[in-house]
């Protein structure tokens, strides 16, 4: 099994973007991710929240092709971290998912009696002013030649 991570997408309005959905099932598709749960979380206006499955809804079939019924390893707990991030009247989606394209080198590293020891999530923001940054330092070198 390659590495698994909760994603959480958080979207403006109380109903989840089709858009958003249908890239999931499209990486689903390409064989990117695996998608073993998910979980919708609403908080409404008054910040009411309420969770639901994203296999409840018909529309999403393709994303969630691969979800069995005993999945449900998204619970309470997890909607209500989540829900803890949201403004009321804004939902997220909740995705557990393995990254299927590092299953294989997960696996040799694994056979040779490695692990992986950590990993860290770099927000893209902070990726971009790292290449800002050095495109900035690399002008001024080359402003000075």
């Amino acid at each position: 099994m390659g590495p698994v991570e909760c994603v959480v997408l958080a979207f403006p309005g109380e109903r989840l973007k089709v858009a958003a959905v249908t890239a999931v099932a499209d990486l689903r598709r390409a064989g990117q991710v695996r998608l073993i749960d998910s979980l919708v979380v609403v908080k409404s206006l008054t910040g009411e929240v309420s969770t639901s499955e994203l296999i409840e809804y018909e529309e999403y079939d393709e994303a969630t092709a691969e979800i069995g019924p005993e999945a449900n390893l998204l619970g309470p707990e997890d909607a209500a971290e989540a829900a803890e991030t949201l403004e009321p009247g804004s939902c997220a989606l909740m995705l557990l998912v393995e990254h299927v394209w590092a299953a294989r080198a997960a696996e040799a590293i694994r056979e040779v009696g490695g692990r992986i020891s950590g990993n860290v999530r770099i927000p893209p923001d902070h990726v971009e002013q790292a290449r800002d940054a050095h495109r900035h330092a690399m002008a001024a070198v080359a402003g000075r030649s």
